[in-house]
């Protein structure tokens, strides 16, 4: 077998992963250039594996801290492909001497999934942004870096758009993150302003005073994604019109959250959504009506 037909195979296995994995949100997608598509599948894989460590792995958390760990430090020590076995480090190795990525990014997404085993709840939404800045913002970031040296300005979009879209996440998975993992990613401090505790979180009651809590966070995740939606423009061609898609993906998730009655429901975006958003995505000046 050559190298090359090795990191397609890598690479393929890469893109089984994320196929396999549903998201409301565009990942390594058709709409990406062809020659990036391998090298983000790579970058999900990692960011996959951590977070089923965190969240899915029924070892004691000792044994997946330790495990979290020997990921940072096989990505601060990432040499060739050559010199790897298993297929998702091989392709992500070929992506990062490739693409010269930072180490960086890698390691602060193992920092926030080493919290996710310990931090259960968040006092203020700073607290829930500083989770986000190591959780989120480090995916966009390289993905960056696969397709330009990006710009502070660049770089600030980019992670607005992606704390964004990991709040929405939290937002859609409210009922699975407590019930499965006793963990509140609601500041505490807005659960207390509009008297939700965590007895009527856990009802699974969408009372008046929770609809009026998830109103709010949807809109504070809404102001983020519009401020970083000018990267959509900023960047050309398919990578662009990614960028565009995954916003466009976002707001239509968070408009399918406000419509919903039950908070808990974990919408999915249906044919007529996904039409929606590819045709703002293609045609961004142009209104279109829902």
């Amino acid at each position: 077998m050559t190298q090359s037909t090795e990191l397609r195979a890598a690479y393929g296995f890469c893109h089984q992963r994320v196929a396999a994995h549903y998201e409301n949100f565009p990942v390594a997608s058709w709409l990406l250039p062809r020659h990036l598509r391998g090298p983000v599948a790579a970058i999900y894989c990692f960011a996959r594996t951590a977070d089923d460590l965190a969240d899915e792995d029924p070892r004691p958390v000792p044994e997946r801290r330790a495990d979290l760990e020997a990921m940072r430090a096989h990505i601060l020590e990432l040499e060739s492909p050559e010199a790897e076995s298993e297929p998702e480090w091989k392709a992500l190795a070929d992506a990062c001497q490739r693409h010269a990525l930072p180490v960086q990014p890698f390691s602060d997404l193992i920092d926030a999934f080493i919290q996710d085993l310990d931090q259960k709840r968040y006092a203020t939404f700073g607290e829930v942004m500083e989770y986000c800045r190591r959780s989120a913002n480090p995916v966009g970031r390289l993905l960056l870096h696969l397709y330009t040296n990006p710009s502070d300005e660049m770089l600030g979009h980019s992670d607005a758009i992606c704390s964004a879209l990991q709040l929405i996440n939290f937002y859609q998975d409210l009922r699975q993150d407590l019930e499965e993992n006793d963990r509140i990613y609601l500041p505490q401090e807005d659960m207390a302003r509009y008297g939700v505790s965590e007895t009527l979180l856990a009802s699974g009651v969408t009372s008046l005073p929770l609809r009026n809590l998830m109103q709010f966070q949807y809109a504070r995740a809404d102001r983020l994604l519009r401020a970083g939606a000018p990267l959509g423009g900023m960047l050309g061609g398919r990578m662009g019109l990614e960028v565009r898609a995954i916003v466009n993906a976002g707001a239509r998730v968070l408009w399918r959250l406000r419509q919903q009655d039950d908070v808990f429901a974990r919408p999915r975006l249906r044919p007529r959504d996904k039409w929606i958003v590819l045709r703002q995505s293609l045609f961004p000046r142009r209104r279109h009506r829902a």
